[in-house]
């Protein structure tokens, strides 16, 4: 063997052993037991919403918890006395590593509570992290009336009427928990007739035959001027045949149609050039079978000129002013010729029976051709149709 070959040989033989005694000596003593990446592992980073400190929140407002470099642990949310509240937490569908908590009944108003988050990141180690936010304490809380009741068959023109016992500040916040769905697909809007009151209508009349929920998700809603909805509020109804009438005061006519049907047109006598009848879509309010109509009701003395109190069959209310669809023996002479009633669409006994049976509330009778102006808010609760569909649409909080 040459003096190179072995210089080669040599070295071969150094390194052998130096690879020999690194394996026997386990390497670094600088864990390299841990599965590559854990190491060193940044500790887990938790968020929580509310911020800690935060006052006066609504008892909806969302609870959420982010987590960065770790997975979400436990989540505990409790009053100040330390009763756990009932909740579950559920990832969000709008962020990433983001879980929202929700609780099994609604937190209440002027109220502390303390959320506790834990996170563990890639070793296990657990980071703890705490909120304390307290509700606000809502000055009067309210819940807004209805109409129509809940479980009620309507007729295709009755609005949805929504009435707060004191003045709405700030509507868009209200009108947009009001959501209104139907089983047959319509359009529809809002319409505020006043501070305290708000009408949902289609653009034309109700599809027969459909059901309609008012959802009035308004708990934890501010209303505005200290004023909060107190809990919220669901109206399932029924939209049930189409019942629309027309009563033609130039043609002393009423037209009545079931769907598209023309079931009865009887001769009529509206109201007389001193008190005409309103023009416009009149909807059917409630029904009398018997009812004493008095003029004082609506300021005119009995006793004076034109004043009436009498006794009446069959009365349909169509409005708020007084106006009725009844039985009228003592003008069946004029009834298909002239108009001499206070206002209101006269018929012979026998054909007020037949309608008031037919009727329902949230019928329509379109008054059309009389001397008189068109339904207005002077008229009472429901001039809804009287009013064109841009205006009403304006009428929107959120238009």
């Amino acid at each position: 063997m040459g003096m190179q070959r072995a210089k080669q040989v040599a070295a071969v033989l150094v390194v052998g052993v130096l690879a020999l005694l690194t394996g026997c000596n386990g390497g670094s003593s600088e864990g390299s037991d841990a599965p590559a990446g854990q190491a060193g592992s940044s500790p887990a980073q938790v968020a929580l919403t509310p911020a800690d400190g935060s006052i006066d929140l609504s008892p909806t407002t969302p609870v959420t918890v982010s987590v960065t470099e770790g997975d979400l642990g436990d989540v505990t949310v409790a009053e100040a006395d330390g009763t756990t509240v009932s909740g579950a937490v559920a990832p969000s569908a709008d962020a990433p590593a983001t879980s929202v908590w929700t609780p099994k009944t609604p937190l209440h108003y002027g109220t502390s509570y303390t959320v506790t988050a834990e996170a563990a990141n890639a070793t296990d180690n657990v980071a703890t992290v705490t909120s304390t936010f307290t509700t606000v304490t809502p000055d009067t809380v309210t819940t807004p009336s209805v109409g129509p009741l809940d479980g009620t068959t309507v007729g295709v023109g009755m609005p949805i009427r929504v009435y707060f016992d004191q003045p709405v500040t700030d509507k868009a916040a209200v009108e947009s928990h009001l959501m209104v769905t139907s089983s047959t697909p319509t359009d529809g809007a809002w319409n505020w007739l006043s501070d305290s009151e708000v009408h949902f209508r289609p653009s034309a009349y109700w599809p027969a035959n459909t059901d309609v929920t008012l959802d009035a998700a308004l708990y934890g809603v501010d209303l505005g001027g200290g004023i909060w909805g107190k809990k919220d509020r669901t109206v399932a109804f029924h939209v049930g045949a189409s019942h629309v009438s027309v009563a033609d005061s130039a043609a002393h006519t009423l037209t009545v149609k079931d769907g598209d049907t023309v079931v009865q047109t009887y001769p009529m006598s509206a109201g007389s050039s001193a008190n005409p009848t309103r023009n416009g879509a009149h909807v059917v309010l409630e029904s009398y079978r018997d009812i004493t109509m008095d003029s004082s009701t609506f300021g005119l003395a009995v006793d004076a000129p034109g004043g009436y109190r009498t006794g009446v069959e069959y009365a349909v209310r169509i409005s708020n002013n007084g106006e009725f669809v009844h039985a009228a023996p003592w003008s069946v002479d004029q009834q298909g010729s002239s108009n001499v009633s206070h206002g209101c669409v006269n018929l012979s006994t026998d054909r007020a029976a037949w309608f008031f049976g037919f009727s329902q509330p949230g019928d329509v009778v379109e008054v059309v051709n009389s001397i008189g102006p068109t339904l207005s808010r002077v008229d009472g609760d429901i001039y809804d149709w009287a009013i064109n569909w841009d205006d009403w649409q304006a009428g929107s909080a959120l238009s």
